[in-house]
């Protein structure tokens, strides 16, 4: 069984990227394969709106983007991490998501778990947009949202690192990994 997680975030130890990895340890508590992908180290160019894909049946530009197309095909859930940035994804994440579409015939995230989490400064500071941009695409893709306590998880943290002094944050990353974990076994026994 296999994980995708993927930390939108372009800074290093983020921490989207803490939360992140605090609902990966569910899986790896369970000895599931966990592939992360942190765009703070990879390269994914936003899409060129070129259509070839329609043509190829792939992407035609080459990067960091094929580790994850492959990814995508043999995982058994994804958790998608995002801060918020102008009430939004960040634009590399939303590289991914646009990217996506080349797939868009072979579904490879079709009837998959995932699980969403946004950081933003503010308690205001468009979180629940970023959970709807990420379960959008995860419903595009026929992808099966899981809940964590609530909807996903959605904190408020600036500073680096700040998320590790809020072990309620924590924990709720924790459950929402919980949660796709459970699911994705039933699914699996089935």
């Amino acid at each position: 069984m296999k994980v995708i997680g993927i930390s939108g975030s372009p800074r290093l130890k983020s921490n989207s990227e803490i939360l992140l990895q605090h609902a990966l340890e569910p899986f790896l508590e369970n000895n599931w394969e966990v592939c992360k992908f942190l765009l703070s180290e990879k390269q994914v160019a936003p899409c060129s709106g070129c259509d070839n894909c329609s043509q190829l049946g792939k992407c035609s530009i080459c990067d960091d983007m094929d580790t994850l197309y492959e990814a995508f095909s043999s995982c058994n859930a994804i958790i998608i991490a995002s801060p918020v940035y102008y009430r939004n994804v960040t634009s590399r994440l939303k590289a991914i998501i646009d990217r996506s579409y080349a797939t868009r015939d072979k579904s490879p995230l079709k009837g998959k778990f995932g699980g969403a989490i946004a950081v933003g400064r503010g308690s205001g500071g468009g979180q629940s947009i970023v959970l709807t941009v990420i379960h959008n695409y995860f419903l595009s893709s026929g992808t099966i949202c899981i809940p964590g306590e609530l909807n996903g998880v959605s904190a408020v943290a600036d500073q680096p690192g700040e998320i590790l002094q809020q072990p309620k944050r924590l924990r709720q990353a924790r459950i929402l990994g919980e949660n796709i974990l459970k699911y994705a076994s039933i699914m699996n026994r089935m």
